[in-house]
């Protein structure tokens, strides 16, 4: 009789048990406070013409961090919308840049086939590390970061995004006096 009620009890906690950790998993966000952007503002990642170009030139502005690749459906269905946002908010210290985990060569055919209104760096297995040092702990692309002027972390997202979703963030951070 014991047995009849504890096996099934026992196999209702495990699946309680791992829902919770599933749960956990995929929607506990990373808190603002536990990642810094040391790594990013010290990295480096070679633009379409092959230069490297440091990500420390742009301390100071409000940047929006899109970690992409040419293989990405989701990457590439919100790449017309970060263009959208980088023409209309360039005038207002905002930066968007694009970081494909991509070799070079990707993704020049890919610019030359799809232009977009922002700088595309390639950072090869950089571009994840990077990634990951700025809150994506679950490896997933794409992944976008706000960057406030002040250099700290405004908002991370995990998965596709649109304009309206960041200007939601961007807006107090532009507001803000000097």
């Amino acid at each position: 009789m014991l047995k009849k009620i504890l096996i099934p009890a026992l196999v209702i906690l495990a699946i309680m048990l791992s829902g919770l950790a599933v749960r956990h998993y995929l929607f506990t966000p990373v808190l603002p406070e536990s990642i810094n952007t040391d790594a990013f503002f010290a990295a480096e990642f070679p633009d379409l013409s092959g230069e490297p170009q440091a990500m420390a030139q742009w301390k100071g502005k409000t940047i929006v961090v899109n970690f992409w690749a040419t293989w990405c459906p989701p990457c590439l269905e919100e790449m017309p919308e970060l263009s959208h946002l980088q023409e209309e908010y360039r005038e207002k210290g905002v930066v968007v840049l694009g970081i494909s985990s991509d070799e070079l060569d990707k993704i020049r055919e890919f610019a030359m086939e799809t232009p977009v209104s922002y700088p595309l760096f390639s950072g090869d297995i950089d571009a994840m590390n990077i990634s990951h040092s700025l809150g994506n702990d679950k490896n997933v692309l794409p992944y976008t970061v706000i960057i406030g002027q002040d250099g700290s972390i405004a908002k991370t997202y995990f998965g596709l995004v649109n304009q309206q979703l960041l200007e939601q963030t961007l807006q107090p951070l532009l507001s803000r006096p000097d």
